[in-house]
C-alpha cells in the first residue's frame, strides 16, 4: 500500500473517499469539520441532533457524494471521549477508516487529522494504523472470495498545520508499521514453510537489505558455543537450531553509551515436546516464534531510524518435538553458561532457549537486555490478551521500558519477580529446574529462570504470550499475529 501526503485543504482534496473522526458530546463538529460543515450546507450537524453521528467509538458514518466537497465520500469514525483521545486510540479509529473503506470496494483514500494531532507524534500514530489495517492473513488463500485491497491512501491535516513535521511524522510511522507488519507477516507463517532454517534466511536477507551486519549461527557453531540448553529444545527434531545474530552500529556511538541487547523467542513450532500439549489449538503454535520476529522487526525499523546506541538483537530459533531423540522430563541440561538445569517438563522450553540466547548477548558486549518471548499461559490467566507482563531485575530500567510503551501505545503491565520465586525452581540434583514443583505463579516462575542468567546486567523481561495474536477480527485490525512489542522496542532505542 502507497502512503502519502496531501496539503490541499480538505474540501479541495478530489479522493474516491475523506475520512476523519469526530468525537462524542460538543467536541464534534469544530475545525475543519465545521469548515466540512459549512461546505456540506450544515449537513453534519444535522447527522449529530439526529443520533446518527454520534462520535461513539469506531460507530462509522458514510456520507456519499457530500455537497461542497471534492471527495466522492465522506467517512467519520467515532474517537469517543475527548478527553480519552489518544495515539492508541487514533491508530485503532484511522484503521477502522481503512478497513471499512476498503469492505467497500474503496481503493484509494484520504485521511484527514483534526487540529488536535496537527503534529508528528499524530502523523505517526495514523499512519502506523492505517499501514496495520492493510494487513489480512489470508495469504494461502486461493480463491478469495473479498479480493479487495486498499492501493494508496493519503494523509491530510488540517488548514495551517506544519506540513513538514506531518510529513515527518508519515515517514517515521511509515517505517514503523512497515516493520510491524514484516513481523506479523514471520507470525502468520505455518511451520513448514518457516522452519529454523528458512526464519534465519528471511532474518540475514532482511539485514542485507537494510545494512545491518548479521550473523547465522548453524549445529555445529551453537555446540562449538556449547548452548547446551537451546540444543536440548532441538534434538528432538529433524530440523537443526539456528541463532540469528543481527547488528546496527551507530555512526559515531558516543564513549560508554549503553549497548541493548534484544533477545527473542523464536520456536517455530512448539508441540511441548515429550510433555506433549493437547491437540486442540495446537495449530496455533506456530507462532511461538513471535518474541524472535519482533526482534527481526524492531531492527528492521532502526537501520532507518538510526538510534544513537547500538542495538544487537540474538534469536535462538528451533522446533520443540517429541522425536525419539528428544528429551524427557527429568534430563539435566547444561547452559552455556555451564549452570546445570532440570527438566521437569518439556513444554517449559522458551527459558531453555533464551538462557543461551540471553549468555550469548552478554558475550557480544551488550550492556543492557530486554526479551520478548510468547513464555507462558499462565500471563493470558493473569492479564488475558490485553497486557503484556513486564519482569525485571533493574526497576529504573524497567521504568525506561514502560515508558516507551507508554509513548508507543502498547499495554504492559509489571509484574512480581520476588527472591522467593527463585526458590520455587530449587532442584535437588542440578542448579535450577525449569519450573516449580507446584502450582501458581507459572509467569513470575518462567522469568526467575530467566533472571538466573541475566546475573547484574539490567534486564527486562516481556510476556507476550497473550498479546502476540488476536483470536478475533478487530474494526482497526484482521485476526492473527499483532506484532506487539516492535514499536515499544523501537521507541526504547531511540531514547536510550
Amino acid at each position: 500500500m502507497q502512503l502519502s501526503f496531501d496539503s490541499q485543504p480538505a474540501g479541495q482534496i478530489d479522493t474516491p473517499a475523506l475520512a476523519s473522526y469526530v468525537f462524542e458530546k460538543d467536541n464534534r463538529i469544530e475545525g475543519a469539520l465545521a469548515a466540512i460543515d459549512q461546505a456540506t450546507g450544515g449537513r453534519l450537524k444535522r447527522l449529530a441532533e439526529s443520533g446518527e453521528l454520534s462520535g461513539k467509538p469506531l460507530e462509522a458514518t458514510l456520507v456519499h457524494d457530500p455537497p461542497g466537497l471534492a471527495a466522492e465520500r465522506l467517512l467519520l469514525v467515532g474517537a469517543g471521549k475527548p478527553d480519552k483521545f489518544d495515539g492508541a486510540m487514533l491508530r485503532k479509529v484511522a484503521g477502522t477508516a481503512l478497513r471499512w473503506l476498503r469492505a467497500k470496494s474503496v481503493t484509494r483514500m484520504t485521511f484527514l487529522l483534526r487540529e488536535g494531532e496537527r503534529n508528528a507524534a499524530g502523523a505517526e500514530a495514523a499512519a502506523e494504523g492505517l499501514l496495520l489495517a492493510s494487513f489480512d492473513s489470508d495469504f494461502y488463500k486461493t480463491e478469495k472470495k473479498n479480493n479487495k485491497a486498499m492501493e494508496s491512501v493519503a494523509l491530510a491535516g488540517p488548514e495551517g498545520a506544519p506540513v513538514e513535521d506531518l510529513k515527518a511524522g508519515m515517514e517515521r510511522g511509515r517505517i514503523i508499521g512497515e516493520a510491524q507488519n514484516f513481523t506479523r507477516t514471520l507470525v502468520n507463517e505455518p511451520s513448514n514453510r518457516l522452519t529454523p532454517r528458512i526464519l534465519a534466511e528471511r532474518g540475514e536477507a532482511m539485514a542485507c537489505e537494510c545494512g545491518l551486519g548479521v550473523e547465522v549461527l548453524d549445529e555445529k557453531r551453537i555446540a562449538d558455543l556449547k548452548m547446551g540448553a537451546l540444543l536440548s529444545v532441538a534434538q528432538g527434531s529433524i530440523e537443526p537450531p539456528r541463532v540469528i545474530v543481527v547488528t546496527y552500529s551507530p555512526a559515531r556511538a558516543k564513549p560508554g553509551a549503553p549497548v541493548l541487547g534484544l533477545v527473542g523467542k523464536a520456536v517455530t513450532f512448539d508441540t511441548g515436546g515429550i510433555s506433549i500439549k493437547p491437540s486442540e489449538g495446537m495449530e496455533k503454535m506456530k507462532y511461538d516464534m513471535a518474541g524472535g520476529a519482533a526482534m527481526l522487526g524492531t531492527m528492521k525499523a532502526l537501520s532507518a531510524l538510526k538510534p544513537a546506541v547500538k542495538v544487537v538483537a540474538v534469536i535462538p530459533a528451533t522446533e520443540n518435538m517429541p522425536g525419539g531423540k528428544a528429551q524427557k522430563p527429568g534430563d539435566v541440561q547444561f547452559a552455556m553458561s555451564g549452570k546445570s538445569i532440570e527438566v521437569l517438563n518439556t513444554d517449559a522450553e522458551g527459558r531453555l532457549i533464551l538462557a543461551d540466547g540471553i549468555t550469548y548477548a552478554k558475550k557480544l558486549g551488550c550492556t543492557h537486555l530486554v526479551d520478548a518471548a510468547t513464555l507462558t499461559g499462565a500471563i493470558v490467566v493473569a492479564l488475558a490478551n490485553i497486557n503484556a507482563g513486564v519482569f525485571t531485575n533493574n526497576q529504573e530500567f524497567e521504568e525506561r521500558v514502560l515508558a516507551s510503551a507508554r509513548r508507543a501505545g502498547e499495554k504492559m503491565w509489571p509484574m512480581p519477580l520476588d527472591d522467593e520465586y527463585r526458590d520455587m525452581i530449587k532442584s535437588t540434583i542440578a542448579d535450577i529446574q525449569n519450573i516449580s514443583g507446584g502450582r501458581g505463579g507459572g509467569a513470575s516462575v518462567g522469568a526467575a529462570f530467566l533472571r538466573e542468567f541475566t546475573e547484574d546486567t539490567p534486564w527486562v523481561h516481556l510476556d507476550i504470550a497473550g498479546t502476540a495474536w488476536l483470536d478475533e477480527q478487530k474494526p482497526w485490525a484482521a485476526k492473527g499475529p499483532t506484532g506487539v512489542a516492535v514499536r515499544t522496542l523501537v521507541d526504547l532505542a531511540m531514547n536510550l
